[in-house]
């Protein structure tokens, strides 16, 4: 029944529309001049860098941001969610419209279930312009309905922009793993997320702008006008707005400096000048037809997988791997032997069972680790029981922790930062963004954060059998616990994830 009713719904023929593009003439607004304070005394052709480990000023950038651009924001979400971040978030977008900024919203529209009333009506208001990516061509019921009726096209809409990205008056641009929802700025009461953003002004963020564009303007998106009714912009329609947005939802407050000693950057904004460090940037994104392509090194060809791990694979040292969803395949897993034969020293910290929320996907990446621990790779993962013991990057409260940080680190001095994982989907289905990053002292200042084991991470190594994995917790006075009863597992999970990757190609984890 659901097939058949799913093959009568199908996408309304796009409209001709006009292509429109970053702003080059930003260098007199506030933004603009604060971005060119910032980058006095950089060598000519580096970019800036500021580092956003704590949720509550990753959130608080964005809305102080959008409250001084003056020309135009540009915002791309993978996820979009209508809680206290969201309504935050979306209100400082029409609020820079209302105050003539020209607003572009592009998020991908498989978790927009239940959104299209509020982005109609955002979309009926002057200066605001919202786009869906890759659109499901069934617009009502749940995500499992939605999905459900449109089995016919699953290879489409199984392919999505994974995206995160907001730049504002083409100056400045925040970079990362972090959607736009309360689990991602410490804001939840049920799960948080450890994530990491990074703020740059200067070459990359032109760069940024324009993989935007080419989203923006590609034949993948689509005007909410053609999947939905906008209604004339009218007095109703903004009292509805402003019931639905301006509430009494007030933004989380911060520390008077974060873990690495910055005020907030509205403060910095005030004082006219970014505390940022300096590195050579060069922005990474995948194009928007990736998902259109059938052939899967195609779609690897140049991607922002592809070229990140080309400059794994250019380490003397060391490597450092921060992904939730890691699933290295066996190229991957013979790539990083390779690098281990070479005397460079592996990591890879992902989450443990007890803290992922895709359990599917660990157990992908857990068909590895026997292996990738007797090649020597190092591997940790984050415990959503240890996490919330430390202080550093957020008071979990009753809440869970879970890592959803994508860094890659080499030798001391080039970075990875973004929205990609280390797994098959990233790298063939999914588009992703990111920059590469060379600057010794914005690593230094990735490495103060707290370390693995004080962190709240497990320790694998192989058991005494070396045919089976321990999890070694490390104690604040030095003592060490093993335990080879995986944390959070159990018989019904671990039958249904042993059948699951028995029917599903491993790039589809």
């Amino acid at each position: 029944m659901a097939l058949f009713l799913g093959a009568c719904a199908s996408l309304p023929p796009p409209q001709p529309r006009a292509e429109t593009t970053a702003p080059i003439d930003v260098a007199d607004t506030p933004l603009g001049r604060v971005a060119a304070a910032s980058g006095q005394g950089a060598a000519p052709g580096l970019s800036g860098f500021q580092l956003m480990p704590e949720g509550p000023t990753a959130l608080n950038a964005r809305l102080a941001l959008a409250r001084r651009a003056q020309k135009t924001i540009d915002a791309q979400y993978y996820i979009l969610q209508k809680d206290a971040s969201g309504t935050l978030f979306l209100d400082a977008l029409l609020q820079a419209a209302r105050r003539g900024v020209r607003v572009r919203l592009l998020v991908d529209d498989f978790y927009t279930a239940g959104k299209d009333e509020l982005f109609a009506a955002l979309a009926s208001q002057p200066n605001f312009e919202l786009r869906l990516f890759n659109p499901l061509a069934v617009r009502a019921g749940p995500l499992g309905l939605r999905v459900g009726l449109s089995l016919f096209d699953l290879r489409r809409i199984n392919r999505r922009m994974h995206n995160k990205l907001f730049v504002a008056d083409n100056s400045m641009a925040i970079v990362g793993g972090r959607n736009i929802a309360d689990e991602y700025f410490m804001r939840s009461e049920v799960a948080n997320f450890i994530d990491m953003d990074v703020l740059a002004t200067g070459p990359v963020v032109s760069e940024l702008s324009a993989t935007f564009d080419d989203f923006w303007n590609s034949r993948q998106v689509r005007p909410v006008a053609e999947l939905s009714t906008v209604p004339p912009d009218s007095e109703s329609v903004r009292a509805w707005l402003h019931d639905q947005l301006a509430g009494t939802v007030e933004p989380p407050r911060e520390r008077d400096v974060d873990v690495l000693g910055h005020p907030p950057i509205a403060q910095q904004l005030q004082a006219g000048r970014l505390l940022q460090t300096p590195g050579d940037g060069r922005a990474v994104s995948d194009i928007p037809k990736k998902i259109a392509m059938d052939d899967p090194e195609a779609s690897y060809a140049d991607s922002v997988t592809q070229r990140t791990i080309a400059m794994l694979q250019g380490a003397q040292k060391q490597v450092i791997m921060v992904s939730p969803y890691f699933i290295p395949g066996e190229v991957g897993l013979a790539q990083m032997k390779a690098g281990v034969e070479r005397g460079v020293e592996m990591i890879v910290l992902t989450n443990s069972l007890d803290a992922t929320d895709e359990s599917l996907v660990y157990a992908g990446y857990a068909r590895y680790r026997v292996r990738m621990l007797k090649a020597g790779i190092r591997l940790f993962e984050l415990s959503a029981k240890l996490l919330p013991r430390q202080r550093t990057l957020g008071d979990f409260s009753s809440s869970s922790g879970r890592l959803h940080a994508k860094i890659a680190l080499v030798d001391q001095r080039r970075m990875f930062i973004g929205s990609m994982n280390l797994d098959g989907r990233s790298a063939r289905l999914n588009t992703e963004v990111g920059i590469l990053i060379e600057s010794p002292a914005l690593v230094e200042q990735f490495s103060r954060l707290t370390p693995l084991r004080a962190m709240g991470a497990y320790e694998l190594q192989l058991d005494d059998s070396r045919d089976g994995v321990g999890w070694v917790e490390h104690d604040a006075d030095g003592t060490r616990t093993m335990t080879k009863d995986e944390p959070g597992a159990s018989w019904v999970g671990d039958f249904k994830n042993w059948l699951l990757l028995k029917l599903l190609p491993e790039d589809l984890l």
